[in-house]
């Protein structure tokens, strides 16, 4: 078994709460929650999503997001509206204000971005990404390790 410092999961961890501090103090100033946050990250990349797709495009649970869609509705930033064509579906679309936030939150999320992008080369940057994105998207399908040498952690 692996050291429980350099396990995946703990690494990951303490990534995440190394880098969420910039991120949580900008949501902070909008009055946003992280999961607020990415409901609306979501819209502002594609407005009017059924609850479905935005559950799993936000990867919260539905009866979860029902709640942060009402929260978000309450303060003016989303609304839902049915479909025409399907009365069971029911769409998150953001309203004016929502559209507006987005280009006041933006440069400061760029900025955070920018600041840990500095942290390492564009090459290691790009390469974190396109791993972290193919071991979810491997994970997920079930795919296991691929052929060849199994990956070795560096030692420290």
């Amino acid at each position: 078994m692996k050291p429980f410092d350099r396990s995946l999961p703990m690494m990951l961890y303490r990534t995440l709460d190394a880098v969420m501090p910039a991120f949580r103090a900008i949501f902070a100033q909008f009055d946003l929650t992280e999961q607020q946050w990415r409901v609306l990250r979501a819209l502002w990349e594609r407005d009017a999503r059924p609850l479905v797709a935005l559950a799993q495009a936000t990867l919260i649970q539905a009866p979860s997001l029902v709640g942060i869609v009402d929260r978000l509705q309450r303060n003016g930033l989303v609304e839902r509206r049915r479909s025409d064509l399907d009365r069971r579906v029911v769409r998150v679309c953001l309203t004016a204000a929502g559209q507006a936030l987005e280009a006041q939150v933006t440069p400061l999320v760029d900025a955070a971005y920018s600041d840990l992008e500095g942290m390492v080369s564009r090459d290691e940057w790009n390469t974190l990404m396109a791993t972290l994105a193919k071991m979810a998207d491997r994970a997920k399908a079930g795919i296991g390790e691929p052929q060849g040498e199994p990956l070795r952690a560096a030692s420290s």
